[in-house]
C-alpha cells in the first residue's frame, strides 16, 4: 500500500539522514562511530534525539509535528487488512489519507532544511 510506504520508508530513511545532518551541523563532520550509534536507534528515537538537542531548538516544532503525524499514521493503520482496504475504497477517506502522506513528506523536507541550514552535508543530501 503506497500510503504505508510513504510513511514507513520516509521515516526509516530520513530519520537516519536527519540524525546525521544534525551531527554534521554540530561537529562539521560525521564519523563511523556516529553512524554506529545512529544504527542502534529506532527511527523515532533518532527524531527524539534531534528534538531534544538544545542546539536545534528552532527545529523542535517540526520534529514534534513529524512524530505526531507518525503516531496518527500508526493509529490509522492499526486495523485488519480488510478494514484498511474498505477504507481506501472510499475516495474521500483515501484522499484524506494521501494528503496526510504528502504532508508527512513536506514535514521531512522542512526538517531537512531547518536542520541542514544549507551546510555542505545538507547540499549533498539535496543535490
Amino acid at each position: 500500500m503506497n500510503y504505508k510506504l510513504k510513511h514507513s520508508r520516509l521515516l526509516t530513511c530520513y530519520s537516519a539522514l536527519l540524525y546525521l545532518l544534525a551531527l554534521y551541523g554540530r561537529q562539521n563532520s560525521v564519523h563511523p562511530p556516529d553512524v554506529i550509534t545512529m544504527i542502534g536507534l529506532s527511527p523515532t528515537q533518532r527524531l527524539e534525539a534531534i528534538r531534544d538537542d538544545p542546539d536545534l531548538a528552532d527545529s523542535r516544532q517540526i520534529i514534534d509535528d513529524l512524530l505526531s503525524q507518525y503516531v496518527h499514521f500508526l493509529e490509522t493503520t492499526n486495523a485488519s487488512e480488510g478494514d484498511l482496504i474498505r477504507r481506501f475504497m472510499d475516495k474521500g477517506v483515501s484522499s484524506e489519507y494521501m494528503r496526510a502522506a504528502y504532508k508527512f513528506g513536506d514535514l521531512v523536507f522542512e526538517a531537512l532544511n531547518s536542520i541542514g541550514k544549507g551546510n555542505l552535508f545538507h547540499r549533498l543530501l539535496v543535490v
